[in-house]
């Protein structure tokens, strides 16, 4: 068998895709090709088999429709209430997504994938709701028939005659969905709809003369078993991919779709998903703007590229002159191997004088292939186009009207001194300005009137359409034509303008908001600046809200927001997706909410009312929208890592103030407490009267009388030894920390672990007398490089550490067992254990563990101190050892203890790392008790 290496490309990939895949539910589909055919039953009967195999599943909401054998199938299950809604005086029952998400089963049965939910719910679709259910964990059995899928629905419709409403976009489906074929032939289908098992039987009729016909029935399941072969196929090759099997790979093929404002560019997207789909490439759809769209057009062409972006293509906005040259340039640059086009309908007169652009976009595509879709049947499904408004006309048309009228009065005394022919150019400037200020269609009125008022008014015989002079035909025909090609050109010219400027007027605003971005210098201004800025431009209402912890606050200057509109924005917070008006998601919200996301988390929310000051949509605010919440959130981020900068460089600055003081305090102590304990030894060694002989002479001699003795002096002198003992430990202790962090010297030598920990316990020997201290040294331990004196020093802190903070007479357990490049020792004790939050900081400076820890610690004696040399700890034990291990090489790591204790491993390599010198510390020779 050939076989080759993985692709790294598709193995990144497959690795990403499982790791959005990881702590997702998964998705289960029982496909089918028409109602009827069992998919229901077929799902409550696998449910009831995870069911017997100890899966916690629940039934969120299945439809039986009223049939015996199906609702038979819903005993033994768990059915969570539905949700009550109340429509136009109808009470309606839906899902109840939230009780579903409270309850959190491990399998959750939602029955009609592709059902639109009653208005007013918090998804308008339920397959928006099986989403949510999937992003939380829970895995989801559906029912969904084939014609419902977006990418099939212009072929169903051309099939039965019939546009299904209801769709599901082909992205919610991917690698990781299961697909559980539910089928059943035609032949029965129809003997179950006679029966009545399908419909009742008052419906039966009429379904089978609308829908259920033989030939509809074979080709809708043909496209069953076709979409179900390719999701199989769609696996295997991933398999294949991952294991570097030899296979057909595909070429890399790429597709680009044209798409425009006309509704038959759905039809384009769904046939480039569908090809798409069975090259396996990728595609891309694009919309040109030309100039001189209006904000109805937009919003059309913002649709079907909506329509693109559920089936997962890639959307792109250009603008130019020229359609085919602008999508040509493109397919170029981006590698386009194939470009869906639509099929004009035009007829063939116009074409001869306005060429396609379809035709000019296969002229000019050079290598690319073009693919040129009929829409056949498809206007038959098309909603009527809305009107022209009398107002938005009257304001174009009229002032054309008058342009030829004020250039009849300008040419009327003119005739009198010229020939009425050189009067005509009066009439072409008026049409040319009517062209490049009103547009194409109030132009051509004007060259037409032009036509006719020149002829009537200013040509002999006056105030009569009768021409004297033939050679005023050749004008008129001139003035005509000469006008409509000037006029075109300039509306053209005009509207391209108009869209230049639209943009330009976009991007300078996107561009001032960076500059105030970029100035503000916290988030108070941020927020301020946004909420200005966009006022202006796009709405009229702009909120900020930022996040704090998991709840929102509005940001300094942003409105309160009604509890309906907070629930809202929270919920975007919360999923990172965006909601309101123009999405997908609670649509009937008064604000557009986005997230404003950053490739950390979500810092904020962006809530707009997107209505331009003249009270109309603009397709262009999406666009700037989506842009001010990006460049938001950058500044944003921005503003907290200052503020955590700022932060840091106090902390730093206040750990070198405090490190310096430290440090000389320890210092200038040192000295007196070694005079202190010197003297105190001295009394401690004192002798009762004075002998005779030699010892009178005994040098450094101190000689007590016994009523000192008796007077309580020997307590008192151990009480002063033990504070100063104390008090020296504990400036040890500093001592050893700024050494640390200054770089230590390493004496290495050659050690056994067992005299390491021989040592350590020798050193405590006194605090273990009522401990039981079990060692588990596995056997042919390797020789560790380190420096004995440090190292015991280190485990003697975590020992301590263990000690403490454990039940007086708890058992200590020590192990050291070999691991791949060193050793690894672990202590662990049996006392509460420090608490989960704690772990990331028990090895800090001056970090001391409340309770419940200190509960066990108070437990002790008063007079019990730790290795460190004080009774309830500075906190520097365990970060003295973490900076001698990490100086050789080591790991040290602190973790929660099955039934309670804590466990304390020290990870030490066998060989000498080369960094390790450089990394504060160093190798070379030097006398010991660098750190005491």
């Amino acid at each position: 068998m050939d076989r080759r290496r993985p692709d790294p490309d598709e193995l990144l990939e497959q690795v990403a895709s499982e790791d959005r895949q990881a702590g997702r539910g998964r998705l289960t589909i029982f496909l089918g090709y028409v109602a009827g055919v069992g998919k229901t039953y077929a799902m409550l009967g696998a449910a009831h088999e995870r069911s017997a195999q100890g899966v916690d599943v629940v039934v969120g909401l299945v439809e039986t429709h009223g049939r015996a054998d199906t609702d038979r199938l819903l005993d033994g299950l768990e059915i969570v209430p539905r949700r009550t809604q109340e429509y136009r005086g109808t009470v309606l029952t839906e899902l109840d997504l939230d009780a579903v998400l409270k309850r959190a089963p491990r399998l959750a049965l939602v029955d009609e994938l592709a059902h639109t939910n009653v208005p007013g719910s918090r998804h308008p679709k339920r397959y928006q709701d099986v989403e949510e259910l999937l992003d939380a964990g829970i895995d989801v059995y559906t029912t969904l028939n084939v014609q419902h899928l977006e990418s099939y629905n212009d072929v169903v419709a051309q099939i039965t005659g019939v546009r299904m409403h209801e769709t599901v976009p082909d992205l919610l489906i991917d690698e990781h969905t299961e697909f559980e074929l539910v089928d059943l032939p035609p032949d029965e289908l129809l003997q179950r709809l006679e029966e009545g098992k399908v419909y009742v039987p008052e419906q039966a009729a009429r379904a089978v003369e609308r829908f259920f016909r033989p030939g509809n029935l074979s080709a809708l399941r043909e496209l069953a078993l076709r979409r179900a072969a390719q999701q199989v196929d769609a696996r295997m090759l991933s398999y294949m991919q991952s294991r570097a099997i030899a296979g057909p790979w595909p070429a890399g093929e790429r597709l680009l779709v044209s798409v425009g404002p006309s509704p038959l560019s759905a039809r384009l997207v769904r046939t480039t998903k569908r090809l798409a789909d069975e090259l396996r490439a990728e595609w891309l759809a694009v919309y040109v703007e030309v100039g001189g769209a209006d904000a109805e057009e937009r919003g059309r062409a913002e649709h079907n590229l909506a329509i693109a972006r559920r089936l997962g293509g890639r959307v792109v906005t250009l603008s130019g002159q020229s359609v085919a040259d602008t999508i040509t340039e493109y397919a170029r640059r981006q590698n386009v191997t194939r470009i869906v086009a639509g099929k004009p309908h035009r007829h063939r007169w116009k074409e001869v004088l306005r060429p396609s652009p379809v035709d000019d976009l296969i002229r000019k595509s050079g290598p690319i292939d073009v693919y040129v879709v009929n829409s056949g049947e498809e206007s038959r499904f098309l909603p009527p186009r809305p009107p022209a408004r009398p107002k938005a006309a009257a304001r174009t048309y009229l002032p054309a009207v008058l342009a030829i009228a004020l250039a009849t009065l300008i040419g009327w005394p003119l005739t009198l001194l010229v020939e009425p022919a050189n009067v005509v150019m009066i009439y072409m400037a008026a049409v040319i300005l009517v062209g490049v200020y009103l547009g194409r269609g109030p132009a051509l009125l004007a060259a037409a009137l032009g036509v006719l008022t020149f002829d009537f008014f200013l040509v002999p015989p006056r105030f009569t359409f009768a021409v004297s002079d033939t050679h005023y035909i050749l004008t008129f025909a001139g003035l005509f034509i000469v006008g409509l090609v000037v006029s075109t050109l300039a509306a053209r010219q005009g509207e391209f303008a108009q869209g230049a400027q639209r943009r330009e007027r976009e991007t300078a605003e996107l561009y001032e908001l960076s500059r105030e971005l970029t100035a503000a210098v916290g988030v108070a201004e941020i927020a301020q600046a946004v909420q200005t800025r966009l006022y202006r431009y796009l709405g009229e209402q702009v909120v900020v809200l930022l996040k704090d912890g998991d709840q929102l606050r509005p940001a300094p200057g942003s409105a309160d927001l009604e509890s309906s509109e907070q629930a809202v924005a929270q919920w975007v917070a919360d999923h990172g997706l965006p909601a309101g008006p123009g999405t997908d998601t609670l649509p009937g919200a008064q604000l557009l909410y986005l997230p404003l996301l950053t490739p950390r988390d979500t810092v904020g929310i962006l809530g707009v009312r997107a209505v331009r000051n003249d009270g109309d949509p603009s397709s262009a605010s999406p666009r700037v929208t989506e842009a001010a919440a990006a460049l938001t959130a950058l500044a944003l981020e921005r503003a907290q890592l200052v503020e955590a900068a700022n932060e840091l460089e106090v902390v730093q600055a206040g750990e070198e103030l405090r490190s310096a003081v430290l440090n000389s305090i320890s210092h200038e102590l040192r000295t007196p407490l070694v005079s202190i304990l010197g003297t105190l030894d001295t009394l401690r060694r004192a002798q009762v009267e004075q002998p005779s002989g030699d010892e009178a002479r005994a040098p450094r001699a101190l000689w007590l009388p016994a009523e000192a003795r008796s007077s309580g002096w020997d307590e008192l002198v151990e009480a002063a030894w033990g504070e100063a003992e104390r008090l020296n430990r504990i400036v040890g202790t500093l001592l050893d920390m700024s050494r640390l962090e200054t770089g230590i010297r390493l004496r290495r030598e050659e050690v056994e672990v067992e005299e390491l920990v021989g040592s350590t316990l020798a050193l405590l020997e006194d605090r273990l007398r009522d401990r039981n201290v079990c060692l588990d040294l596995a056997p042919n331990l390797p020789l560790l490089p380190v420096d004995p004196v440090l190292l015991v020093h280190a485990l003697v802190n975590v020992l301590d550490n263990a000690i403490r903070y454990s039940p007086p007479g708890s058992p200590v357990d020590i192990e050291a067992r070999t691991s791949p490049g060193g050793v690894v020792m672990t202590i662990a004790d049996r006392g509460v254990g420090i608490p989960e939050e704690e772990l990331g900081r028990v090895f800090e400076k001056f970090h001391r563990l409340e309770s419940p820890v200190r509960a066990v610690a108070s437990e002790q004696s008063d007079h019990e101190e730790s290795i460190d040399g004080h009774r309830g700890g500075l906190g520097l034990g365990l970060s003295i050892t973490k900076g001698i291990v990490e100086a050789h090489g080591g790991l040290v790591r602190a973790e929660r203890r099955a039934g309670g204790g804590t466990v304390i491993s020290i990870a030490l390599p066998t060989q000498i790392r080369p960094e390790v010198g450089s990394a504060g510390s160093s190798t070379e020779p030097s006398p010991r008790g660098e750190v005491s």
